[in-house]
């Protein structure tokens, strides 16, 4: 399945020369012409994009707020961003990084630089997932979303599956009740923080055996400890 680059571009001409290549490359990709319709289509769950190409200089929302809040989301903290701007200046450049970008190009820019500075920040990506955590008692693919327990697959719900996946990559560091709820279910929940032991409930149940991976830090939050 071709990789999907998500395109957060105002300049109609830029954007559609963008699309054009990127196409010609392989890619599928997405156009928005604000950060408000960028941060829709990044958020969409069945058609998440694999890198974001950003425009600082948008209408409404700017690139440096969309990528804060992108930052600040489940679903795409982890997204590469590439910011393309004008701005030159090192404190620019600098800040754009600072905010959560990979990658910084700025305008006039070479549409194959471009190619290759995206396929480059995919590899880099690609290089940091661990695809899969494995113990003696339980498994998880996250490419798949396959959890195992002693040998039986466990199904989790998207959010219960977001969650272990959290807990996993800090393992035997304390997450945080507010980490989580921003990580899991985004800076904007406004909801019963209940809703969280509701799900880490489900979540023990869930693994059976291997529930006790989960553990309670009272008054903080919880750890994962896996089983040695």
């Amino acid at each position: 399945m071709p990789q999907t680059i998500l395109i957060v571009e105002d300049d109609e001409d830029i954007a559609e020369g963008l699309q054009y290549n990127l196409r010609r490359e392989g890619f599928r990709t997405l156009i928005a012409e604000s950060g408000e319709k960028g941060l829709r289509l990044a958020l969409d769950e069945r058609a998440t994009p694999s890198l974001i190409l950003l425009d600082l200089m948008l209408p409404g929302m700017s690139g440096m707020e969309l990528c804060r809040r992108l930052r600040r989301e489940s679903l795409t903290k982890d997204t590469p961003v590439i910011m393309l701007t004008a701005k030159a200046a090192e404190g620019d450049r600098v800040s754009g990084l600072e905010t959560g970008a990979d990658d910084y190009i700025v305008k006039p820019f070479s549409i194959k630089e471009v190619v290759a500075r995206v396929r480059a920040v995919l590899r880099r990506s690609e290089k940091d997932v661990v695809p899969v955590y494995s113990d003696e008692k339980l498994k998880v693919d996250f490419a798949d979303m396959r959890v195992v327990c002693s040998g039986t697959d466990v199904k989790l719900t998207r959010k219960e599956f977001a969650l272990l996946t959290h807990l996993i990559n800090n393992a035997g560091r304390v997450a945080p009740r507010q980490q989580l709820l921003d990580n899991v279910w985004g800076y904007s929940y406004f909801g019963d923080t209940r809703t969280l032991d509701v799900h880490i409930r489900r979540l023990r149940q869930k693994l059976g055996d291997c529930g006790s991976c989960v553990e309670t830090v009272v008054g903080i939050g919880y750890r994962f400890v896996g089983f040695k």
